[in-house]
């Protein structure tokens, strides 16, 4: 009989071609995702090779990280930096000369490479999907392997072969039950998990978030427990298929259609983990225990429950540990013992590959409506069809009555590639995923949060537990 398997165990499985003796195998890549970043290295290395895409139907490029989020009619003529409008334009006339589908700068569907793969079903169960960013885990929310990989030489590799050299990591399942408080959201789940367990705490190893907690979630939940995978140290993060994931896909403009539909949905019935299957870590909470989180500190790990306070470092035992805290504080310029709900904020960002869907903004514009905000803060939804559903739906209009600035696709103020930057020294309540020094700028602070607890920082000005609101 065949051993129990996981989901991870079974579609790695059915992804190797063949195994080196130094541990690692080379794996069939399904789909391609490609960004502007450094990637255009890979492309030179290509052409000095003599190298063509192997299968460039297999590969989607996406403009999304140095994109402006404003003036975007005349962009990338509009980008003032020389070295950044450059990298724009490289990606559009390399995916030309390389016969690759580009969503770029003018695309109607352009938008955040992890927001846009799953909304137009190219994402799927059991495909193996690289990408040449740290949150390809994003992906793993609907069944698929994600693996993210470097943007030359690994990018390369795949371009020019449609195969990847992988060691299996080691298997970790994390299961989340019972029934979420009222205002608890995803993004709180994978904050407590992060703080619980550290940015090395799933390092490794291939996570599995499972239990009742993660069922009940929408599809888009799930994209932002996946998303942030890596901040806990694992490169993949992966959710099991059920039926919110294939009404989900069902009808998507990528997505299987007719007998083709049936076939695929046979076979994504088989991926998720036998009942039996063992994995090398567990770790289980109980979601009823959970409450709206922001981050204090330099890592995502540092995080809490919005009603508690600024911890003190020499209360901590270990001095490694004690040490970055302290560092992280004065960082943040923040004193132990204050209480977090006291913090004042100086802007708000919502947006990003981790929460900018339209269930995100749905959720933010819920808390503003009828509000209005006391500090700048903008709006930049996950893709251009975000976009427009939320326009259609009028959620735009509840924003800029409150006073948001509503702005186009990109990944914007997450890392500022694009120049939309916190200034030094200000605080900046975000949806991102990232808070380490710099992250939105130089000396700019950031407190991770969810959608609705950005929008109520908007309107009070300070950190404040959406569920006084």
């Amino acid at each position: 009989m065949n051993a129990p398997q996981s989901l991870f165990d079974r579609v790695w499985a059915r992804h190797v071609i063949v195994a080196n003796p130094g541990g690692e195998e080379l794996l069939f890549v399904d789909r391609n995702l490609v960004h502007e970043g450094g990637t255009f290295l890979a492309f030179d290395q290509m052409r000095i090779d003599g190298h063509k895409v192997r299968k460039p139907k297999q590969t989607l490029a996406v403009t999304d990280h140095y994109l402006p989020s404003t003036h975007r009619a005349t962009a990338p003529a509009s980008i003032a930096n020389p070295e950044i409008r450059r990298v724009v334009e490289l990606l559009d006339a390399n995916a030309r000369e390389f016969g690759i589908e580009h969503f770029g700068v003018h695309h109607p569907r352009q938008g955040i490479i992890h927001v846009v793969g799953p909304e137009l079903g190219w994402t799927q169960p059991g495909l193996l999907i690289a990408c040449c960013d740290s949150h390809t885990a994003t992906h793993g929310a609907l069944g698929a392997l994600p693996i993210p990989i470097g943007q030359s030489n690994q990018l390369r590799h795949v371009l020019a072969t449609q195969t990847l050299w992988q060691k299996k990591p080691k298997t970790m399942r994390i299961v989340i039950d019972g029934a979420l408080p009222a205002h608890v959201t995803p993004k709180d789940v994978i904050l407590t998990v992060i703080s619980r367990i550290g940015i090395g705490g799933a390092a490794g190893h291939a996570v599995e978030y499972a239990g009742s907690t993660i069922r009940a979630m929408s599809v888009e939940g799930r994209m932002t427990i996946c998303n942030m995978s890596i901040e806990a140290g694992a490169r993949i993060g992966m959710i099991a298929p059920d039926d919110t994931t294939y009404n989900y896909l069902q009808g998507r403009p990528l997505a299987p259609q007719g007998e083709d539909w049936d076939r695929a949905l046979a076979y994504w019935r088989t991926l998720p983990s036998d009942t039996d299957a063992r994995f090398d870590r567990e770790l289980a909470l109980n979601a009823s225990e959970l409450a709206p989180m922001v981050s204090w500190g330099t890592s995502p790990e540092d995080s809490s429950p919005i009603t508690g306070s600024v911890p003190d470092p020499a209360t901590i035992a270990d001095a490694e540990k004690r040490g970055r805290i302290r560092r992280a504080l004065e960082y943040m310029k923040l004193s132990p013992g204050t209480a977090l709900s006291s913090i004042k904020v100086d802007r708000v960002f919502i947006g990003s590959c981790t929460n900018a869907r339209i269930e995100d903004l749905r959720a933010a514009a819920r808390v503003v409506k009828g509000r209005t905000t006391t500090i700048p803060a903008m709006v930049v939804p996950g893709s251009t069809a975000v976009k427009h559903q939320a326009e259609a739906e009028g959620l735009d209009q509840i924003f800029l009555a409150a006073g948001f600035e509503w702005r186009d696709a990109s990944c914007s103020m997450c890392g500022g590639s694009n120049g939309d930057l916190v200034a030094a020294g200000l605080r900046c309540a975000s949806t991102t995923n990232r808070n380490f020094e710099g992250r939105q700028g130089p000396g700019a602070l950031t407190h991770l949060m969810s959608p609705a607890m950005a929008a109520a920082a908007a309107v009070s000005g300070r950190l404040t537990d959406v569920r006084e609101l």
